[in-house]
């Protein structure tokens, strides 16, 4: 069984910038990419940034140059770096990963970016 746990969320100004976190507990295979999903109010779910356990990324085109995704050392935690926050970056935030043919989701961190 895998738990993410996500960390980092809050209430920021436009332009501001916040650091996501997510840590992830049981048995995780060391060539599970770990990405970030977020879900606006009245919106569907949607892909923001992917990671790779050797390092390569993929982003969302409304946040590349603004987001950073990164793997932690020990490749169970992944971090989103959100920078020059916009009022449309608000959402929860869900961390993903997958193990053994399984997905798993976190439960979400709330980012509130106000105008």
């Amino acid at each position: 069984q895998v738990q993410l746990v996500e960390s980092g969320g809050g209430l920021v100004q436009a332009g501001g910038s916040l650091r996501l976190s997510c840590a992830a507990s049981g048995v995780i295979d060391s060539f599970s990419a770990m990405a970030w999903y977020r879900q606006a109010p009245g919106k569907q779910r949607e892909f923001v940034a992917v990671a790779s356990s050797s390092g390569g990324t993929n982003y969302l085109d409304s946040v590349k140059g603004r987001f950073t995704i990164s793997r932690g050392n020990a490749k169970n935690t992944v971090y989103l770096q959100m920078t020059s926050l916009k009022s449309e970056d608000t959402g929860v935030y869900y961390c993903w990963t997958m193990a053994s043919g399984r997905v798993y989701w976190g439960k979400g961190a709330l980012v509130t970016v106000s105008s």
